[in-house]
């Protein structure tokens, strides 16, 4: 049986919990349905079906499931749950999760349950999506500066669960305990007066060495010349204490002194300079942009150099990378894995035992469920 996560995990507080149980952050017609039933001391037994509509990879099951654990409380231990895992490929109708008990315990908690699928289900869903276009390549999860910041954690979770190997932050990162993976931005760099080689030393001399140092090199719109700069630095540092030629071996790879990867990051309404202008094909980080770095590279033995293309990729735009057989080593992913919507719904399909559910839908058992404990 696999595991889930514990409710410590998601350290929600005790104002947080107080809240949850009283319905506060849930739907005021949930919140009435429960006054309702307790004061007319109704304790129907329901057993209430959860799904969604589409293709997806599930997640959030392990959260809700928390959430309701603690909201709850000693009355978790009255119902009956099932549930299949975060991680899991659903389908359409599919049923993910069945909730059986005294209605009045948990009606109030519709709302919470499936908000918290929906969002974790669709972030999980589009970050699969881009994991499986690219090919086993790295996927950097770089959205953050895209939503409000309290939705970071739960994301980082759900990028995970689908592939994703490179968080931005911290907070995407703590629910399993790891740390945000960055590189050197722009700000950096305009801070050293727009000498990214500068920029990159200065990272290179204060940043934890078990970082990879992975250098943005678009600031001026050139990147190959950039990139050699930069890389040509790293290696005259070696060289000063050396004192001879080295192999790039010395300048090229993981951790300290080294650089691991160049970013390109051209906006989509600049041409990068060493590209051939013929229309929008050739904007932002294009193909050609990648094959000619990926040529430069390799004629001075730089093949260890990893390219990391970001700006504006989604899932067809990876694609087409794909097909085309473009260079490139990892990408970073951002608004992208925001769009769309996995809604999810909630039916009571039985009642004490019978069926009672509202026109169109019905009891949809599914064998996969397996009891929470």
């Amino acid at each position: 049986m696999k595991k889930r996560l514990e409710p410590k995990v998601f350290q929600l507080t005790k104002d947080q919990i107080e809240k949850l149980s009283k319905g506060y952050y849930s739907d005021k017609y949930f919140v009435r349905t429960k006054e309702i039933l307790k004061k007319d001391r109704h304790h129907p037994d329901v057993l209430m079906q959860v799904f969604q509509r589409k293709e997806a990879v599930l997640c959030g099951i392990d959260e809700a499931i928390a959430v309701m654990k603690v909201a709850l409380g000693d009355d978790w231990k009255k119902l009956k749950v099932q549930a299949l895992y975060d991680g899991d490929r659903i389908k359409p109708w599919e049923t993910v999760m069945t909730i059986q008990g005294d209605y009045t315990l948990f009606s109030h908690l519709e709302t919470i349950y499936l908000g918290i699928l929906a969002r974790r289900t669709k972030v999980a869903t589009n970050v699969k999506k881009i994991v499986d276009a690219s090919n086993g390549k790295t996927v950097l999860f770089f959205p953050a500066r895209f939503d409000h910041w309290t939705t970071q954690t739960g994301d980082g979770y759900a990028a995970k669960i689908s592939g994703a190997l490179g968080p931005s932050t911290d907070a995407n990162c703590e629910w399993w305990g790891g740390k945000g993976l960055g590189t050197i931005p722009h700000g950096l760099i305009a801070a050293y007066n727009g000498d990214t080689a500068q920029a990159a030393l200065k990272f290179d001399e204060f940043v934890d060495e078990k970082v990879n140092r992975i250098v943005l090199v678009d600031f001026h719109n050139d990147c190959i010349k950039t990139s050699v700069e930069v890389v040509d630095a790293f290696k005259n540092v070696v060289m000063s204490k050396m004192k001879e030629e080295v192999s790039p071996d010395y300048y090229i790879g993981e951790g300290k002194g080294k650089v691991w990867g160049v970013r390109f990051d051209t906006s989509g309404i600049l041409r990068d300079q060493s590209v051939t202008p013929i229309g929008e094909q050739s904007l932002g980080v294009c193909p050609e942009l990648c094959w000619k770095a990926r040529n430069v590279f390799d004629s001075y033995g730089w093949n260890d150099l990893k390219i990391i293309v970001s700006g504006g990729f989604d899932e067809e735009r990876i694609k087409k990378f794909e097909k085309l057989g473009v260079p490139y080593d990892a990408i970073g992913v951002g608004s992208s894995l925001f769009k769309g919507n996995y809604d999810f719904t909630a039916d009571i399909v039985l009642n004490g035992g019978h069926p009672c559910a509202k026109v169109g839908r019905h009891f949809n058992p599914n064998s996969k469920l397996e009891d929470v404990e």
